[in-house]
Order: C-alpha cells, then structure tokens, then sequence
C-alpha cells in the first residue's frame, strides 16, 4: 500500500512521518526536491497545479491531504481529489480545522468546509480529521517571565502536533476502519493560556505570568513579524473566537484510536522548554 504524504515539509506532515512505522510504501508530494525529506520516495508536484499530479499520484494508495492555509485553500483541495479519483486512489484522509463548517466564525474553517464537503461527495472513501490549537503554536510565546497571548481567558482543549501525527498514523494504517468518519481531536483538558503559565515554574524554576494581548495587537505583531495580511487576520479571527470560549471543549477521539490519552500541556512544556521560551 502506497501513501502519498502531502505538506512533506510543513509542522504537521513532517511529524506524521516520524510518527509512521516504516517508509518503504511512503511517497512525499513536495514542490522543491531540495528540501525533500530524506529516506522516502519523492514526487514533485503542486497542489495549486494540477498538471503537475499526474505521475505524483500514480500507484498511490492513500492520500494524507494537507494543503496550505489561504484563501486558495479550496482550489489545492480540489486539485488534490480530481488527481486522486483519476489516479485510482481508494482513501482520502484529510486534515481539516477545528470547528470547521458553514458558520464558522474564522474565513480558515468556511473554507475548510467546502473541502470536507467535497471530499465526503466525491465517490472516494474518507476520513476527516479537524485538530485543535496545536500546543505548538506557543513556541516563543514567553518574553523573560511572562507568556503573551491573544486568547484573552477563554479556555481550549490544546492538542500537541505529535498527538496529531500519531492520530493520523494510526488512520493511515488502517484507513478502512475510519472510513467516513470525521474526528475531533484535542488534548485530554480545555484549559486557559493563563493556567497554562501558571504550570510552567517546574519547567523554568521560577514563576511564569500571564499577559493578554489584544487581537489587534497580535494582528499587527504577526504583520512586523513578516506574516501575510490574510494569515494575521484570520489568525485575529482566531484568537476572538477562543477569547469567546468557543474552544473550550475537549472530545474522546483520540483516545478511541490511539488507545492512549493524549499528552498533557505540563509534558509539551517539559519537552520543549528551549522552544517557548527561547
């Protein structure tokens, strides 16, 4: 069985494939060779060019669909399913949004939406995965011993990028029993980012605090720090809507499959101390 990996270098993919147990069946979909994985089969293609498919999808088996978020989110999207319904491919995993749906209150989960829809119609089997706030997001989060934030109190179910990796591992290595089903993944607790600083003083030995930003605020620090206009303001979308409490929620999914909790914030942090607070 073949599985074609998409968003090879992206933070989500490339912890998949350390995730997966072998690589012999692996292929990676990247635009640029030169910054190919190693130890896996490579394909060059673009999502955003469906000319560049064709040989990309042969002989593929499984597709981990992850495309770029943006507003052509949905054209990489469909490009991704036409290659994979012309190639022969059986299953379709793909990598959604939290909260994703018609009334989404962020442009990024609407438009995921349109591609849930389209995948679950597209005559191909399926599985939807819509993970919550990676864990990950918080890296360089802490100035000295404070950790800045743009959710104000609102509380969500943080899920760490290697839970997602192993979740989606386990769905690609026996994509049948998922077919149809979408999941909600999260960390095993919905907590606030001010809770989560105050659980960071074993990690660093002293205390940690906790200081709001606005969403403007934060939208205008992602611009200065070289963000596109539209990744900063749906992130801004983001940030209002778990201010809101409308992440504060954690779901059974990733136990169900994994067969283990996910990883708790205190062990994130333990692990990537270096990263938070650089």
């Amino acid at each position: 069985m073949t599985v074609l990996i998409t968003g090879a270098t992206g933070t989500v993919s490339s912890a998949l494939l350390r995730a997966l147990p072998g690589t012999d069946d692996v292929r990676v979909l990247v635009r640029d060779p030169a910054k190919a994985p190693a130890g896996v089969e490579v394909a060059v293609g673009d999502l955003d060019l469906p000319h560049t498919l064709e040989s990309a999808f042969k002989g593929v088996d499984t597709l981990w669909l992850l495309n770029a978020m943006g507003p052509q989110a949905p054209h990489a999207s469909m490009n991704a399913v036409w290659a994979a319904r012309q190639a022969g491919v059986r299953h379709v995993v793909r990598m959604s949004a939290i909260g994703a749906s018609h009334d989404a209150p962020t442009r990024n989960g609407r438009l995921h939406a349109l591609s849930d829809v389209e995948l679950a119609a597209s005559g191909l089997d399926w599985t939807i995965i819509r993970p919550a706030f990676f864990m990950q997001n918080l890296f360089g989060s802490i100035n000295g011993t404070t950790l800045y934030g743009p959710t104000g109190e609102g509380k969500i179910g943080l899920i760490d990028v290697r839970d997602i990796a192993a979740f989606g591992a386990g769905v690609l290595a026996d994509p049948a029993a998922h077919r149809g089903r979408t999941y909600t993944i999260t960390g095993p607790e919905s907590i606030s980012l001010r809770e989560a600083a105050s659980r960071l003083a074993p990690v660093y030995g002293t205390p940690i605090g906790y200081e709001p930003v606005t969403p403007e605020g934060a939208y205008e620090a992602m611009l200065g720090a070289g963000l596109r206009e539209w990744d900063a303001a749906v992130n801004t979308e983001y940030a209002r809507a778990y201010a809101s409490g409308w992440g504060d929620y954690t779901t059974a999914d990733f136990a169900g499959v994994v067969g283990r909790p996910a990883r708790s914030f205190e062990e994130f942090a333990a692990d990537h101390a270096d990263r938070l607070r650089p």
